[in-house]
């Protein structure tokens, strides 16, 4: 598990493109068998990925202090790849591509499996601190109740699926849930804005090979951006914003955690006023 600490934006808007991409940009985000985790130290957040070829156990690390992982911790998990399994305490919940399943905190066994070695599951996972224990509960794509959103006028026709929120799956501070991108749309989070009581991870998946994803972050009059590729992660600061235009259509899972729980807690920047 590596450590990524916090930034201020001042030191931020001297950083060039190397150190935009080691601070914020998680690239290696699935490796075969092995669990690919970065801690942040904006709001302690956890951010990584499974991909199973064969049964992998949850573990523990020196970093948390804990007797498990999620001693102190809950998690989201949305599966982007085959279809997988994650057993929990001995119950075994099926997830499809695009499912979603959260696990409170005191949950101690925790087993993540592909149905097939050939098509495997890729889980992208996202934790933070938790205070209380919430239910641990599945949420298909279809139970997401999927909204659409944008025009094609202005390249941002998509499909919001929202599954850990107020008013979805309960958690005590993680929001998440992902956005699919219609064919010929590219825009994502424009107009764009900021949260500065949480911070916000985002995860692009279903980028074409060839295709990138120019990610905007910084402060609203001082933006800088990080190419991105498909399966790889970006660290949002609560003072930055997180907008971005792909090469293509594509895919992204957004997370948050933070002090404030209410997904409608944002900022925004009129568009005329990015710089």
């Amino acid at each position: 598990m590596q450590t990524r600490y916090a930034s201020s934006p001042n030191e931020v808007t001297s950083f060039n493109t190397e150190q935009l991409r080691e601070n914020f940009l998680i690239e290696n985000i699935f490796t075969p068998d092995t669990l690919q985790f970065v801690y942040s130290h904006y709001d302690r957040v956890i951010i990584g990925g499974i991909l199973p070829i064969g049964d992998i156990s949850l573990p523990t690390y020196p970093e948390l202090k804990a007797d498990y992982f999620l001693e102190r911790r809950e998690i989201g998990i949305i599966n982007v790849g085959g279809a997988g399994s994650i057993e929990v305490e001995g119950k075994q919940y099926i997830l499809h591509k695009l499912d979603c399943l959260y696990i409170g905190k005191g949950n101690k066994q925790v087993v993540f499996k592909s149905e097939k070695a050939a098509e495997p599951a890729r889980f992208f996972l996202l934790s933070a601190p938790a205070h209380q224990k919430y239910p641990t509960t599945l949420m298909t794509s279809s139970e997401a109740s999927p909204v659409e959103m944008g025009e094609t006028k202005t390249s941002n026709q998509r499909t919001i699926y929202k599954y850990i929120h107020g008013e979805g799956i309960k958690s005590c501070q993680l929001v998440m849930g992902l956005t699919v991108l219609k064919s010929g749309s590219v825009w994502n989070t424009m107009p764009a804005h900021i949260h500065d009581r949480r911070m916000e991870a985002y995860f692009y998946f279903d980028v074409p090979e060839e295709q990138r994803v120019f990610h905007l972050m910084g402060q609203p009059a001082q933006t800088r951006h990080l190419l991105v590729a498909n399966h790889q992660a970006v660290i949002s600061p609560p003072w930055s914003i997180h907008s971005g235009a792909g090469t293509s259509n594509y895919s992204f899972i957004w997370g948050m955690a933070g002090e404030n729980y209410t997904f409608t807690d944002m900022d925004f920047v009129a568009i005329k006023d990015l710089r």
